[in-house]
């Protein structure tokens, strides 16, 4: 596809989901233009590629059916709930409380069972092949990633910057920002060191399974990136650096001291680059990070 129809298919897909989002925040931080997509309904950005994949595909009479480590789920569940579709959903053991908890107030009907996000698809692909259901991926879909892309274009009419810090799982978010920017902003990619799946796909050239262990692990810890967001990684973002666990903790612990901002760790994982030094920002340069989800508990000791 050629640069300029991303940006087209972007702004196409933000006028049709428009109606059914909160048009998140932008505040600052030391600096940092930091967007809240843990403001978003449902608790994170993906409630904007569930609403683009339900509201551009034809629904079968069996309903959708989507696996997640919990923040697609409970997209997926919400749009359902608002659209009046059937929704079935697969999570993994390892998906926090308040998470599944979404997922049961929006009303989907909900399996716990394996140990991995890698388990839940399995499932939810038996589920589909069975029952006719529609399939919601949670980042191997165009409408996924044109949908996520949305914020971005959000972002941009809300605040200037050179640089934008986007937390990476299977990589629809990062893949839609980067896409809708073409190039025109510096995009950095942003992993935990236990679940580095693009450095990965990039060091091989391809998807290719990575380590999925981290505090962030309900959220960006899928076995393999796809090749539909490798491609779009690959092309325009500049790079993608790693940040331990601890430094994703002190993240979320800093947004919440500093500006009373509730991060999940994976939502705190782009802005914990920043403050353990992953990336280091150039003397005058504008930086961003998407704050990509808030479904947790705040708990400090």
């Amino acid at each position: 596809m050629q640069d300029e129809l991303y940006a087209q298919r972007i702004g196409e897909i933000a006028r049709i989901v428009g109606p059914y989002l909160r048009h998140t925040p932008v505040v600052e931080v030391d600096g940092v233009a930091l967007k809240l997509e843990s403001m978003q309904y449902a608790g994170s950005f993906k409630t904007r590629g569930a609403f683009a994949n339900l509201l551009t595909r034809e629904i079968p009479p069996a309903g959708v059916v989507a696996a997640s480590g919990g923040n697609h789920g409970a997209a997926v569940a919400y749009a359902a709930q608002r659209l009046g579709i059937r929704a079935r959903i697969y999570v993994p053991t390892v998906s926090s409380p308040s998470k599944i908890a979404r997922i049961r107030e929006c009303g989907a009907e909900l399996t716990v069972e394996g140990d991995s996000y890698a388990d839940a698809l399995a499932r939810s692909e038996d589920y589909a092949a069975q029952s006719g259901a529609l399939a919601v991926h949670a980042f191997d879909s165009p409408q996924t990633v044109l949908g996520q892309g949305t914020a971005a274009r959000e972002f941009e009419e809300q605040a200037a910057f050179d640089t934008l810090l986007v937390p990476i799982g299977g990589g629809g978010l990062i893949a839609g920002a980067a896409a809708w920017f073409g190039g025109r902003v510096r995009v950095i990619g942003v992993e935990p060191e236990g679940a580095p799946t693009m450095s990965y796909a990039l060091a091989a050239g391809r998807p290719v399974d990575a380590p999925v262990g981290s505090v962030a692990k309900d959220s960006l810890a899928p076995r393999s990136v796809s090749d539909l967001t490798f491609a779009l990684v690959k092309r325009f973002v500049e790079r993608v650096v790693l940040v331990s666990d601890d430094a994703i903790v002190a993240a979320q612990r800093s947004l919440w001291d500093r500006a009373r901002i509730v991060a999940e760790p994976g939502g705190a994982t782009a802005y914990a680059a920043l403050l353990s030094g992953a990336y280091l920002p150039k003397a005058g340069e504008g930086v961003a990070a998407i704050v990509s989800g808030g479904n947790t508990v705040i708990s400090w000791t």
